[in-house]
């Protein structure tokens, strides 16, 4: 019983970390604007961890950008190192000057995002389909920076039922 008891306190101690901010301090004087970022090809790097730190899956994914002035379509191609592979089409839509919407499969609702700076956050609700077959429902707030002209780091926080289950860490690099 101590040891469920000082795993859930642990639990709850990692899930109260501080997150990143849209006003937090910028790191650069770059503004990262996805539609010029994202249109045309880009491959990124990345995996997914547990709570503890444990990597459960690693992917690449080669993306295929198209903007046409007001939706910016993600074409997403996903290879995971255990051989999976899987595509997610995403279409993302300019609400404002550095705000967005958008949807894919699997999207409960719809995605929102800030642009501001060099920072981007998109949250959405998912069902996420698993190795098993199945689909695990789960929300992602989704952080990405512009670290140089053609790179960008991207750290997805994991919630089920409010609670953080994990990380996706990821960089994507414009091709």
């Amino acid at each position: 019983m101590k040891l469920k008891l000082s795993a859930l306190a642990c639990a709850l101690l990692i899930g109260c970390g501080g997150a990143p901010d849209l006003d937090d301090p910028k790191l650069s004087s770059r503004d990262l604007n996805l539609e010029e970022f994202f249109e045309g090809k880009t491959v990124a790097h990345g995996q997914f961890q547990d709570l503890f730190g444990n990597v459960k899956r690693r992917f690449e994914v080669d993306i295929n950008g198209t903007w046409d002035g007001q939706t910016l379509t993600l074409i997403e191609d996903f290879t995971y190192a255990d051989g999976g592979t899987e595509q997610r089409i995403w279409t993302l839509n300019k609400t404002g000057d550095d705000t967005w919407s958008g949807t894919a499969p699997g999207v409960i609702g719809q995605a929102t995002g800030e642009e501001r700076g060099d920072t981007f956050n998109w949250t959405y609700r998912i069902d996420l389909p698993g190795r098993d077959g199945k689909t695990t429902r789960v929300d992602f707030d989704d952080w990405m920076w512009l670290l140089t002209d053609d790179r960008v780091l991207n750290r997805a926080y994991v919630k089920k039922f409010g609670v953080t289950v994990g990380e996706a860490i990821i960089v994507f690099e414009k091709r």
